[in-house]
């Protein structure tokens, strides 16, 4: 079975910079630990994807299409489709003064984040500091080196169902899947998030990420519960709506009472009128 763009697929991987054999990302735990890079907040296992829609750099994204599911393959990917080429523009000279007035005493190797003039936050690393000046690169750390991916490919997922829970994976790993329903129909997605303890920054920005990915897949309607603009709602707000929904049903309550009391009233004024019919009918015929 080959792998095509918009499949799903699960694989494993390790990406290395080849000139220097340097791992710089791995979805193995112990191999992470080994090199160095490993995260105590990250996630490690296979990692569920969709071929094309950017997931991976775009070299490693390209390379997939093609490849067999359940094989092993090395595939080295070049500099303008990894991290791009080295750029001499990127390389920035600043005075100390600068940079001590942000609280910074640059020395070179020194990853340092620059806020210019128009407010833009740059990252860099500090080349040289020499006579009152300070060259930064703002490069990436690997432009202009080759990448090289050791890639499995473990499984390419074909339920309409479990594409759409891959994702949620992908976009939100922390979510409590028992608490989600997803309603997949032929062009459209529905999902219920239900009440998660996530940080409801997380589940926007994931809402916001999902929706970009359903649709890549095909999908042209994609609604969640909650909606991005619920979750952005102030708190105040909230409470607010939340004290109006729990007032409504004792409005409606009273409203149903109310009828019962009008009608038994009704009724009494129905007797008293019908009463009076007659009294007026007996009335006329004694005339009569």
């Amino acid at each position: 079975m080959k792998v095509a763009k918009k499949d799903v697929i699960k694989l494993h991987y390790i990406g290395k910079i080849k000139e220097t054999g340097e791992i710089f990302d791995t979805t193995y735990e112990d191999v992470a630990k080994e090199a160095g890079i490993y995260n105590e907040k990250g996630i490690y296992g296979p990692v569920p994807i969709a071929v094309g829609a950017g997931h991976v750099i775009k070299g490693l994204d390209e390379a997939l299409e093609g490849l067999e599911v359940g094989k092993k393959y090395t595939l080295e990917i070049p500099p303008e489709k990894a991290f791009g080429k080295r750029d001499p523009k990127l390389i920035k000279t600043f005075t100390i003064g600068q940079f001590r007035r942000q609280g910074i005493y640059p020395f070179p190797g020194l990853d340092v984040e620059i806020e210019t003039e128009s407010g833009k936050k740059l990252k860099g690393r500090v080349m040289s500091v020499s006579s009152g000046r300070v060259r930064v690169d703002f490069n990436h750390p690997f432009a202009g080196k080759t990448a090289v991916y050791e890639v499995e490919i473990l499984e390419k997922i074909e339920d309409p169902i479990e594409k759409v829970k891959a994702l949620i994976d992908l976009r939100i790993p922390r979510i409590d899947f028992e608490k989600v329903q997803i309603e997949v129909g032929e062009k459209d997605v529905k999902i219920d998030f239900g009440e998660q303890t996530l940080d409801p920054r997380t589940l926007v920005l994931g809402e916001i990420l999902l929706e970009s990915d359903l649709k890549f897949l095909g999908y042209e309607t994609v609604k969640f519960k909650p909606t991005v603009e619920d979750l952005l709602k102030p708190p105040e707000v909230k409470i607010e709506e939340e004290k109006a929904e729990k007032a409504e049903p004792e409005v409606e309550k009273k409203a149903e009472e109310v009828p019962e009391e009008i009608t038994k009233e009704a009724e009494e004024v129905k007797e008293i009128g019908e009463a009076n019919e007659e009294n007026t009918v007996e009335n006329e015929t004694k005339e009569e």
